[in-house]
């Protein structure tokens, strides 16, 4: 597969879709977008952010809730060659302070509801902002600002796209990391195009008869293929949802009018969902197939998700600098507790500490090569020289390979454990804790014992109405594992620290272990 020499993303898309154009491509809270408005309020946006004096290469703030105005926004920007900065809407004044300045962007799109903090973030920093459209706003506009709405109505639709080529900047997402500031990772006009011909037609085969909804938002690499790249290179219809994805969120979008077919979630959020009382029955939803990425998903998990819905979950390990997923399982082809084998395309390395690749059976530091790899941080040489290394991406996930070809998750490079001299994967400990019928969820850490030597604890949240004590937890795991992976220490807690997209955040809870 190849690429021609000029290639505008946006484009390609809305030239895939352009017989259907009557066709349904995104649902939302306030109703229906057809493929054909799609595009005209695309194109009457990329001419509006044109006349605002935004030029080609230069970015653009998306900063806005999952609603059909951030397909329209996304896309609007690539047809006219401009470059979307995508970010989380969960973060703080500081963080987008820091982002506007980091990014140099020329303008922002915004909902309504996060007008506030991004102005706040405006009079904090230094930036360059000069144009601000907001979308759904819930009051009076500050001066200068303009209506989403009004803005579209006002332009007509630009009427060829850039001349952009497969490997001209296309969009950044931030890449955030446990330490320090988030990373902008800057892909390509062609990055997303080989992520929907490896993984989202092959791999998940996504087809225009279906309905897809991911819980993972449009602004994380994992939620734009899901809502974005994917259905619309194969003509699908997405369902969207502004609001947080609790279990009685997403059970409303399952049994609704417009029933996906397809989920796109996290283990965390499957966890939730099953321990729900609201829990649907089986004929209550149109589910064909579901995916998890984020973390490794324990099989126990997806044992029973299946025997309730009848529908597999596909685990697979993608990333913000590869743009989705690389190792996967399959409809068909699904060992429990793996994350599955190569997604073709790309290419795997186990690596050891001497950057050597380790034999098979032995835990080593993840490798990538594919086609869809970030071309840097902007910004910031040395992470991306230490990321980047010669077509590779260094992930800073450790994995294990069996004779088959399947890889298992050992945990991240940071939170791996070397207990009596022997790594211990903290996913290995938690996935056998959360086989325990009163645990929900669990997070291992080191802790230093006495003597001043790593030994495992683990933060443990029960299910509502399940009490067990920590001595039949520890017999429970001995049981299962080599008796130095149990855990020497348990604390129970209502909940555990985790990131916007469902990740747990052990160096939060390594922090509190170092304050107590």
């Amino acid at each position: 597969m190849s690429l021609p020499a000029s290639f505008n993303f946006a484009e390609h898309l809305f030239a895939l879709n352009r017989g259907r154009a009557q066709k349904i491509a995104y649902v939302d809270d306030r109703g229906t977008l057809a493929y054909g408005q799609l595009e005209d309020r695309a194109r009457r946006l990329a001419a509006a952010l044109r006349a605002s004096g935004v030029k080609r290469e230069e970015r653009v703030l998306l900063l806005m809730l999952d609603s059909s105005d951030w397909p329209v926004s996304f896309l609007g920007c690539l047809y006219a060659g401009i470059v979307p900065v995508a970010v989380n809407t969960l973060l703080t004044t500081d963080d987008y302070a820091y982002m506007l300045e980091h990014s140099g962007a020329k303008a922002a799109l915004v909902s309504g509801a996060l007008l506030p903090v991004l102005q706040d973030a405006r009079v904090k920093g230094s930036n360059e902002l000069k144009t601000l459209i907001v979308s759904q706003p819930t009051g009076a506009l500050p001066d200068g600002a303009q209506d989403f709405e009004a803005v579209i109505a006002a332009h007509q639709p630009l009427a060829e796209p850039a001349a952009t080529t497969p490997q001209d900047h296309a969009f950044w997402l931030y890449s955030s990391g446990s330490t320090g500031k988030p990373k902008g990772t800057v892909h390509t006009h062609g990055n997303p195009w080989w992520t929907a011909e490896l993984y989202g037609k092959p791999v998940l085969g996504l087809t225009e008869n279906d309905v897809c909804f991911s819980a993972a938002k449009l602004y994380f690499a994992y939620g734009l293929g899901n809502a974005l790249t994917f259905p619309l290179s194969v003509g699908a219809t997405v369902l969207l949802m502004a609001e947080r994805p609790t279990p009685d969120a997403v059970f409303k979008r399952w049994t609704g009018t417009h029933k996906p077919t397809v989920f796109f979630g996290a283990p965390t959020g499957f966890a939730g969902m099953l321990a729900s009382p609201a829990l649907p029955p089986r004929e209550a939803v149109s589910l064909r197939m579901c995916s998890s990425a984020g973390e490794a998903l324990p099989g126990e998990l997806a044992q029973r998700f299946k025997q309730h819905f009848g529908c597999e979950i596909i685990d697979g390990i993608g990333s913000t600098e590869m743009l989705h997923i690389f190792i996967s399982n399959r409809p068909g082809d699904i060992r429990y507790g793996t994350t599955g084998r190569p997604v073709e395309g790309y290419a795997i390395e186990l690596r050891g500490e001497d950057g050597k690749p380790v034999p098979v059976g032995e835990v080593g530091d993840l490798y990538i090569k594919g086609p869809s790899t970030a071309v840097m941080y902007w910004g910031n040489p040395e992470k991306s020289a230490d990321t980047f290394r010669e077509g590779w991406t260094k992930s800073g996930d450790k994995y294990s390979r069996d004779a088959d070809g399947y890889y298992t998750y050992a945990g991240r490079s940071d939170d791996m454990l070397k207990v009596s001299g022997i790594y211990v994967s903290p996913f290995e400990v938690e996935a056998t804790l959360m086989q325990h019928p009163a645990v929900l969820e669990a997070a291992v850490i080191g802790k230093e014992d006495a003597d001043g030597l790593t030994k495992t604890k683990a933060y443990v949240v029960l299910k509502s109405g399940q009490s067990v004590t920590d001595e039949e937890l520890k017999a429970f795991v001995k049981e299962r594992l080599a008796p130095y992976k149990y855990p020497r220490f348990i604390e129970f807690v209502d909940e555990l620290p985790k990131t916007a997209t469902g990740k747990i955040q052990r160096f939060r809870l390594r922090e509190r272990e170092r304050e107590a």
